[in-house]
């Protein structure tokens, strides 16, 4: 061998060594200067401890990025507000993505732009969440998953049947509310032209409904419009 092809042989080997060096000091998930934060403005909200980011009396519970309300006995019904799953900031213009998951029968509801969160109800608008077969194939109201309440049923059925998990996004950008479910466009509103919503707040809490029933909620992220 030629002392020209040495060289050559001597050079590549180099090369490889320094490029094999290199691989294997690379880490292999670069760290995160924020672990609740996540790219292009979204805040994850269901971290390792579901206080930072809400408040609740009620019995949900945060294990493996999954929270699930599984009511204490003797609990019913919606009006226990201080049950409710709420947020510890106030939003204006946001996206939200989240999954949900009901029982059979089950029903719950994502609130926002709650100004009291005593009063959720008459000061606050609600995307329902629903065990939609339950329905049948009775016409749809603002009650079934999709829908605004109060008033605004969704345009379509879209939910799955209860056990399996669905998917919101949910769009609040000025007087515009925009929702899919399941990737499917269920609902379109301008919250200033509704009768029933025109007067209900322009910014607030978000939160979802102890509705006395089962439900789990996974992948809740966020972010400010």
């Amino acid at each position: 061998m030629s002392r020209r092809s040495v060289l050559h042989v001597l050079s590549a080997s180099i090369g490889v060594a320094a490029f094999l060096s290199g691989i294997a000091v690379a880490p292999a998930f670069p760290p995160q200067e924020n672990q609740d934060e996540s790219s292009e403005g979204w805040r994850v909200l269901l971290t390792d401890d579901l206080a930072k980011n809400w408040n609740t009396t009620g019995n949900w519970k945060l294990e493996r990025g999954v929270a699930t309300l599984t009511p204490r006995p003797g609990e019913k019904g919606w009006t226990r507000y201080d049950a409710y799953l709420w947020s510890k900031e106030k939003y204006d213009d946001f996206e939200i993505e989240f999954d949900y998951k009901v029982e059979k029968g089950g029903n719950s509801g994502f609130y926002f732009n709650v100004s009291d969160a005593k009063d959720p109800v008459a000061k606050g608008i609600e995307v329902q969440i629903f065990d939609a077969h339950a329905a049948g194939d009775a016409k749809l109201t603002d009650h079934d998953s999709g829908g605004v309440i109060p008033g605004v049923p969704p345009s379509k059925a879209a939910a799955k049947p209860a056990g399996d998990w669905n998917r919101f996004l949910i769009t609040v950008k000025g007087d515009s509310l925009t929702i899919l479910l399941n990737d499917e466009k269920v609902n379109e509103v301008d919250l200033k032209e509704h009768p029933r919503l025109k007067d209900r707040p322009d910014s607030g809490l978000i939160g979802f409904q102890d509705h006395g029933l089962p439900l789990s909620l996974r992948n809740i992220r966020i972010r400010e419009l």
